[in-house]
């Protein structure tokens, strides 16, 4: 039986939309948390946040939680486990990133039946793993001995996954289809005429088509076409948002072969930033000044551009690139995963700062330890107090959108 097309013309999205985002945040306290971005950041702006300890005004994923981390490839085809999304990067408070995954993992260590006590020793694990990653003669090293790490085996699968994908992974995965179309349904939707042809205006400039033949293994002077298009209704607090899906061949016939282009809106960014930062007017510039400066593999990636008037962000998917899902955990796995993904996040952190800048952020973070909790007690407090308001925003959320 022939898969019903569902037709959500371009006038309707919106609401579409909102009910998916709605829907989508309803199927866990932890999908909950990744997609209420808005109630991170109001508890940052509130007397809470300002508790914090105030770090060296750097770039930061403003949204850093697990789903935002995973492999990554870059141009030459290398593969890290970098942060992924970028929409909210700022320059700002890199507490607040640390804060952020640290709601994140306790949300999921909930959702996968772990006690409290599995909390205490990750939010002990991601301290302890974030400041390897900020000690110079420590941070080459951090990677390596997690790999080691029997407990890290579903990071490291998911890793292994990504090097040994290929293109038609890709396919199956995003389209469903190795053929060279995108077929409409439950995920893509049809254009306008107006949106068509402002995506075939797009990939003629040659910035789009410098982006797409940057690949080490394509020819600098290739050609490019578009061969299908498709609105795409994909993420969850990014929902509403203009996001394309964009099928390209590149060079000639005999040697042609495709890609996949995500086209991303970018918008003001709601994440804190730090007073007098000096960071891009054109949001797109932003997610990609930031994204360079975070996820060097990502950034070299990505372009700024405008489409329909508004600013938008270009990147073509690679198969290598996966997120980290990590909704069932046992004990020992949510323990090191805290370690291993705050050390990412460290290391991203850390090539922004000078060797007395690291060492005095390290002093910061650990001013007030707790005497029985071998972490800081401003990072221990934040995630209670963050986790007790989510878990009853999520309980009235459900009652709200999931019942009716």
């Amino acid at each position: 039986m022939p898969k019903k097309v569902i037709s959500i013309k371009p006038a309707d999205r919106q609401a579409a939309l909102e009910d998916r985002r709605r829907l989508k945040m309803a199927r866990s306290a932890h999908a909950y948390v990744r997609g209420n971005t808005l109630q991170f950041y109001e508890w940052l702006n509130a007397h809470s946040g300002k508790k914090l300890p105030q770090g060296p005004p750097i770039w930061i994923c403003g949204d850093c939680h697990v789903g935002n981390l995973g492999p990554v490839a870059s141009a030459d085809g290398l593969v890290e486990i970098e942060i992924r999304d970028l929409d909210q990067t700022v320059i700002g408070n890199p507490a607040h990133d640390l804060i952020r995954l640290a709601l994140s993992l306790a949300t999921a260590a909930r959702g996968s039946d772990l006690p409290g006590v599995t909390t205490a020793l990750m939010i002990e694990q991601m301290v302890l793993g974030y400041q390897s990653a900020l000690s110079p003669h420590r941070a080459k090293k951090i990677t390596k001995v997690a790999k080691d790490a029997a407990a890290l085996r579903p990071i490291q699968t998911i890793l292994h996954q990504s090097v040994n994908r290929e293109w038609r992974h890709l396919a199956h995965e995003r389209i469903e289809n190795v053929k060279p179309t995108i077929p409409l349904g439950e995920r893509f939707w049809a254009l306008s005429d107006e949106e068509k042809q402002a995506i075939e205006k797009l990939f003629e400039s040659e910035a789009a088509r410098k982006l797409i033949t940057s690949f080490k293994h394509r020819d600098d002077g290739a050609k490019i076409r578009v061969l299908d298009s498709a609105y795409w209704m994909k993420g969850c607090s990014s929902l509403g948002r203009l996001r394309y899906a964009v099928l390209l061949g590149v060079g000639a016939k005999k040697d042609k072969e495709y890609c996949l282009v995500d086209i991303k809106q970018a918008v003001q960014a709601a994440a804190p930033a730090a007073k007098h930062a000096d960071m891009p007017k054109d949001f797109a510039q932003r997610v990609v000044t930031g994204a360079c400066n975070l996820s060097p593999y990502l950034g070299e990636r990505m372009l700024a551009a405008k489409f329909l008037g508004r600013p938008v962000v270009l990147r073509e998917l690679m198969p290598q690139d996966l997120k980290l899902e990590m909704d069932r955990l046992t004990r020992e796995e949510a323990v090191a995963a805290a370690s291993y993904l705050a050390a990412i996040v460290g290391k991203a952190h850390a090539r922004q700062m000078d060797a007395s800048t690291r060492k005095s952020w390290v002093a910061e973070l650990n001013r007030n330890r707790s005497k029985g909790l071998d972490a800081p007690g401003w990072m221990w407090r934040s995630v209670v107090e963050l986790v007790a308001s989510h878990e009853t925003a999520y309980l009235e959320h459900c009652r709200r959108y999931a019942m009716a």
